[in-house]
């Protein structure tokens, strides 16, 4: 998704995070998907196409992707960067709105449902049941953060994080939990495994557009918080939950 990000530049963003969110989802959760003869693979806010890239090599061939973004840009970089024998078609639009997931072999998203409404999650898991569809759901952040060192704001900070994530009845930090029971509730099986981003000083790049997301959304939220000016941060650790949902 195009319509939150850290950075302010989102290629850029999801430029630095692509190499973390790789390390961070759970490949245990790939390797339970049923094999077929043909894979048809929808990723929602498929941003500049990181699923496709970490998946691809995951599943067997032939695949063929339908890449669903609001932001033709990213669409644009996602199907010019495919793997080898990967065979991609872009669709522009609001992919809330999507209800029609026949003859797809999988759903795929990636830091999507935090985003979402419970309506609208509801809508994506409707669509999956109706088709039958599995569906692996990646890097929904759960609302817990390490910083290394601390600082006596960072409890604020984050609880102000939250309850900007939930702005708008986003279901935020509460997403992947949510989606876990309305799968369950229709009789599906769900998988979960714990996903988060471990930053080192390695990234320190991605480390402090990261911090500067971070502290922006809390502000909007709560501008009376203190936000601790000049800091040096050597490691963050950013907790995410992914699921498998299986019919």
């Amino acid at each position: 998704m195009t319509t939150v990000d850290s950075s302010g530049y989102a290629p850029e963003w999801l430029r630095l995070r692509e190499p973390a969110d790789a390390a961070a989802r759970a490949g245990s959760l790939a390797a339970r998907l049923p094999a077929g003869t043909e894979t048809v693979i929808r990723d929602l806010g498929c941003g500049t196409g990181s699923m496709t890239r970490w998946l691809a090599g995951r599943l067997p061939l032939p695949q063929h992707w339908i890449l669903h973004d609001r932001d033709p840009l990213l669409l644009e970089i996602a199907v010019s960067n495919l793997p080898a024998r990967v065979t991609a078609e872009a669709r522009t639009g609001d992919l809330t709105q999507l209800s029609d997931f026949t003859q797809t072999t999988l759903v795929t998203a990636s830091a999507l449902l935090d985003l979402l409404t419970a309506q609208e999650v509801r809508r994506l898991v409707n669509a999956c049941v109706e088709a039958g569809c599995p569906a692996l759901l990646t890097l929904s952040v759960t609302g817990d953060v390490e910083i290394t060192p601390a600082e006596p704001a960072d409890g604020a900070l984050l609880e102000a994080f939250n309850d900007h994530q939930r702005r708008e009845s986003r279901l935020g930090p509460d997403a992947a939990v949510f989606a876990v029971r309305e799968f369950e509730s229709r009789g599906w099986t769900v998988h979960t495994r714990h996903s988060p981003w471990r930053l080192g000083s390695t990234q320190d790049a991605l480390i402090r557009a990261w911090y500067h997301g971070f502290t922006t959304a809390a502000r909007e939220q709560n501008r009376r918080l203190p936000v601790p000016g000049e800091r040096t941060i050597t490691a963050v650790t950013v907790h995410h939950l992914d699921l498998l949902a299986l019919p």
